[in-house]
């Protein structure tokens, strides 16, 4: 693996963003809330105990830009313990704590055709190249500039389906209501550096870069941040009653490196037409790059936060949400036709201007060290913190 330094994982305009995060402290013995300055670490526990709380504050931003204390960590030795696993050493965890973790599905074209491809072949990867063909030939015009929900998305569904390409995907991918999921329990996303599980009994994968909005509990954005919304695409191509399967499984769920909170120039606005890259660089020698360009989304942001806050569903302790990818990978790993799927080793890297960049590697889920650091554990830390 190439060596990272902390200038690489952080944003272009490092020197203008609010970053804020979580840092594992062995000292203490559970995590810290801090910011990012310069390649300075600033503890702010004293003022606020959990990411959370702080979304929650009328002004965020405020109270982090107020803190005069000296830094209490340099942001090199971080990112190294981060992406060695050094668990003895603080290091970064996922930026979210209480926060549900949602996501929503299908909010691009591009990636409602693979999700068509993945169910029609069953899940079997053998048949994607053959299938695909054959969708794409019924598809025929470029449809990514039709409106979920508009009159001409419903005459796509009724053209599609009349020729025998029904899907429960177009449902979502073309009809007035979003998919939005529950992607992983609290406190279970992995961060920087960790790990991220590829369970034994997938052979069709894929890692998928993602926008992710942190939204307070008043459904307030209050700043964003990258994700890995970990597929797996043989399970969900089955059946779409398997999402569970496919979406919730340990470390399937990685989430950082920061949040850059809303602050100055930096609105939601500024992401509307973000580009998210992504690289999988395997132990084999492989290597796959991407993109996930916003400027192509489906629904507009506040379209998908209502779908999944408002009168029908509160969020006491906010909520993260991943926005969907335009990414869907059919560039070939090995014999042709069979496409991408993740190896044990790989390599992920999500970046984008305004994030930094979210770097993982692969391993077999199972061989993964178990998720075992809960809700009870965290409120008994915070309870000592008193």
């Amino acid at each position: 693996m190439t060596i990272v330094t902390g200038d690489q994982i952080l944003p272009a305009d490092a020197d203008e963003a609010l970053l804020v995060g979580r840092i594992w402290d062995p000292e203490s013995g559970g995590p810290r809330i801090v910011s990012i300055r310069g390649r300075e670490v600033f503890d702010h526990t004293p003022q606020v105990r959990t990411i959370s709380e702080l979304m929650d504050l009328e002004d965020p931003a405020a109270l982090i830009t107020a803190a005069q204390d000296s830094p209490r960590w340099d942001l090199a030795p971080l990112v190294e313990a981060s992406l060695a696993q050094e668990q003895a050493e603080p290091h970064f965890l996922a930026p979210v704590d209480l926060q549900v973790i949602k996501a929503c599905g299908v909010t691009f074209v591009d990636s409602m055709i693979e999700r068509v491809i993945e169910e029609r072949c069953g899940g079997d990867i053998q048949q994607a190249a053959a299938v695909r063909e054959s969708v794409l030939s019924v598809l025929g015009a470029d449809i990514a500039s039709v409106r979920p929900g508009s009159p001409e998305a419903r005459q796509v569904k009724d053209v599609l389906t009349a020729q025998g390409m029904w899907s429960q995907y177009l449902e979502v991918g073309l009809r007035p209501d979003p998919e939005v999921f529950t992607k992983s329990p609290v406190l279970s996303s992995v961060g920087f550096g960790s790990h991220i599980g590829i369970p034994s009994f997938s052979n069709w994968n894929n890692p998928e870069p993602e926008l992710v909005l942190v939204v307070d509990a008043r459904g307030r954005v209050r700043g964003a941040t990258l994700g890995n919304d970990v597929n797996l695409r043989d399970v969900e191509g089955r059946s779409a009653l398997l999402l569970g399967m496919a979406k919730d499984n340990n470390a399937s769920c990685s989430i950082g490196p920061f949040i850059r909170l809303f602050h100055k120039d930096f609105t939601l606005e500024t992401l509307r037409g973000e580009d998210i890259t992504l690289t999988v660089e395997g132990a084999d020698g492989y290597r796959l790059e991407g993109n996930n360009s916003l400027s192509r989304i489906s629904r507009p942001f506040e379209e998908l936060i209502s779908a999944a806050f408002g009168g029908h569903h509160q969020y006491p302790d906010g909520f993260a949400l991943f926005t969907g990818t335009l990414f869907a990978p059919t560039q070939d790993r090995e014999a042709p036709g069979l496409g991408f799927t993740h190896k044990e080793g790989d390599t992920v890297t999500i970046r984008s201007g305004h994030l930094g960049a979210l770097i993982n590697i692969t391993g077999k889920t199972e061989a993964l060290a178990p998720w075992t650091y809960g809700i009870r554990d965290f409120t008994n830390y915070l309870s000592r913190l008193s």
